[in-house]
């Protein structure tokens, strides 16, 4: 007892401040019952004025008397009474890291054999891979800096850009550090992050960068520099065939670590490098503390709160009613059905209930069930929720009513770029008609489709679905980005054959077209039916047998198509670029 007298303690002691009403309280209710009875008393017997009143005698001052008592228990209840400690999980913020990466022609140089580009690649992948925890964000600069990937907390999804980057990618040749540096401070306040950190790696920095490294150290963002090379260097070619020389100028990179309070390390096998950059420990955010659990006091008021209901009873003239309503309260949660506090019940808002539909047709479309996926978000009024299901139509060949969709999520969004890009993908799609099957005579193309987005739920420009910087689940699905159409094989193969084939040359078209059917039904078997999904058998038995001719024919041209990640990558980055010529930027 002497320990719990010792541990009590309030959390919120100024409520108790208020227990300074509770004598003025007594007081006038005091007065206010004296002066009732007083009213009578002039002109009734005092014996017979208890039972002449309404509310006189003891039922009268056992109401009065419960005012203060439950104006105690009601400030002792809200200043949080506490006499033990509970263990709870501390959430631990991570400092975000944005890697700045050099495209410019320099990186073609063999001075890290086998060539700069694949030794950057190969390091990038081991950061990625080895980092614990913390947001990551790729920028791609030359004289021009583009997003590669927004800030994600999925580092693998950041690691499938990689076997694309390359300099012909970049829409224009050049080393503007500055303004790439520039851009990776716009993506981390996008994110609203309080602390981050940027790495640099390239060949050189001017006095420009190292004066936006010093901005960004201003703004919490500390700039650290990989340097990429070596300092004797080597030739390069650039865009217009022009040989040059490149060299590594690492005190330039040492200005510029130096002016943003980070630190400059070479580029080297193994990961002291990264080591060296302090780049792969991730440091808990300002103002958050390491760990998993803590402990903290306990807020005990709740105790209070039944004594302080069965005292407000005292209140009431009839009591039985009152009971009768506490008692329905006490009840409602036991009666309650057991889905409404499940997820989509009745307690959720209806932006929660629009955040699960995403949710759940993200992990369709992923599944690859692209018929569930569109049933989900069907129910999404959002830019992102037409935008998703523009995707899943598109991904199911429905061409016209994915276009209408990308026009909802524009209308919503004007200034949405994977909207706009995906749009003009699937425009060109349906202008090509596809071939009405499998052996079609390949003189109509279809356009391939990429998974082009670094994680989930989060447009190129670093936002998300509700708003911020996810996580999730703002949840949406990798968005399809159409290729151009490779030339038809088959075409070029009818137009050269001879009009008159002699019967050996018949046989080996035959035998020829009979294995290039068995490759194309295995292909499709283990695409609709090797799954054993049932949502996508049932989506199939829906199917007329026009539109599951159709399909098939476009997933057996699509297998034909070769990937090409970089592709995506240079006309994204293109289409970028000349939006920022109109605008002026």
């Amino acid at each position: 007892m002497i320990a719990f007298w010792n541990s009590l303690h309030f959390i919120r002691p100024d409520w108790l401040w208020a227990l300074l009403l509770l004598l003025p309280a007594v007081l006038l209710g005091g007065w206010y019952r004296r002066r009732r009875r007083g009213d009578w008393r002039s002109v009734v017997d005092a014996h017979l004025l208890p039972h002449l009143l309404a509310d006189g005698g003891r039922r009268a001052r056992g109401r009065w008397l419960a005012v203060p008592v439950a104006l105690l228990l009601a400030v002792l209840a809200l200043a949080g009474p506490s006499w033990r400690q509970v263990e709870q999980p501390l959430w631990e913020s991570k400092t975000p890291l944005v890697v700045v990466l050099d495209l410019s022609s320099h990186t073609g140089a063999a001075d890290l054999p086998p060539s700069r580009l694949l030794q950057v690649r190969a390091k990038l992948a081991l950061l990625l891979r080895e980092r614990r925890g913390g947001e990551v964000a790729l920028v791609a600069y030359a004289d021009e800096p583009f997003t590669v990937a927004p800030l994600t907390d999925d580092a693998a999804n950041v690691a499938l850009f990689l076997d694309a980057l390359a300099p012909e990618v970049m829409p224009v040749d050049g080393q503007d550090a500055g303004k790439a540096l520039e851009w990776a401070g716009s993506l981390l306040r996008q994110a609203g992050a309080r602390d981050g950190a940027v790495l640099l790696v390239s060949d050189r920095a001017d006095a420009g960068a190292a004066a936006e490294a010093a901005r960004l150290r201003a703004a919490g963002y500390p700039v650290s520099a990989l340097g990429l090379g070596t300092p004797a260097g080597a030739a390069y070619r650039d865009r217009e065939g022009r040989i040059g020389h490149a060299r590594l100028d690492e005190p330039s990179l040492r200005a510029l670590a130096l002016a943003g309070g980070g630190r400059y390390a070479r580029l080297s096998a193994g990961d002291a490098d990264l080591q060296a950059l302090a780049v792969l420990q991730p440091q808990a955010a300002a103002g958050e503390r390491a760990g998993r659990t803590d402990t903290a006091w306990q807020d005990e008021g709740y105790w209070l709160l039944p004594p302080l209901l069965l005292v407000a009873l005292l209140a009431f003239r009839r009591r039985r009613q009152a009971l009768a309503a506490l008692a329905l309260c006490l009840w409602l949660p036991l009666a309650m059905p057991a889905h409404a506090a499940e997820p989509g019940g009745w307690w959720q808002r209806p932006d929660q209930r629009q955040h699960q539909r995403l949710a759940e047709g993200v992990e369709a479309y992923r599944k690859g069930d692209f018929a569930t996926a569109q049933r989900r978000f069907e129910g999404v009024d959002s830019e992102q929720g037409w935008y998703n299901l523009g995707n899943a139509l598109a991904r199911q060949g429905r061409y016209d009513e994915a276009i209408a969709a990308y026009d909802r999520a524009l209308a919503l969004r004007p200034g949405m770029d994977d909207a706009k890009a995906n749009r003009a993908a699937v425009d060109a799609a349906r202008r090509r008609k596809p071939p009405p099957g499998p052996q079609g005579g390949g003189q109509q193309n279809t356009p391939d489709t990429q998974q082009g987005k670094s994680s989930p739920g989060q447009s190129q420009d670093g936002q998300s679905q509700d708003g911020k910087s996810q996580p999730p689940p703002s949840q949406a699905p990798s968005q399809p980005k159409h290729a151009p159409p490779r030339p038809g094989q088959g075409q070029a193969a009818a137009d050269t054959a001879p009009k008159a084939p002699q019967a050996e040359d018949a046989r080996g078209q035959q035998q020829a077209d009979r294995a290039q059917r068995e490759r194309v039904a295995e292909a499709l078997r283990r695409q609709t039916g090797g799954d054993g999904d049932p949502g996508k058998r049932a989506a199939q038995a829906a199917m007329s047998p026009e539109e599951r001719e159709r399909r098939q024919a476009i997933e057996a041209w699509m297998q034909r198509v070769p990937d090409a990640p970089g592709d995506l990558l240079k006309a994204k980055f293109q289409l970028e670029y000349e939006r920022r010529r109109r605008e002026g930027q």
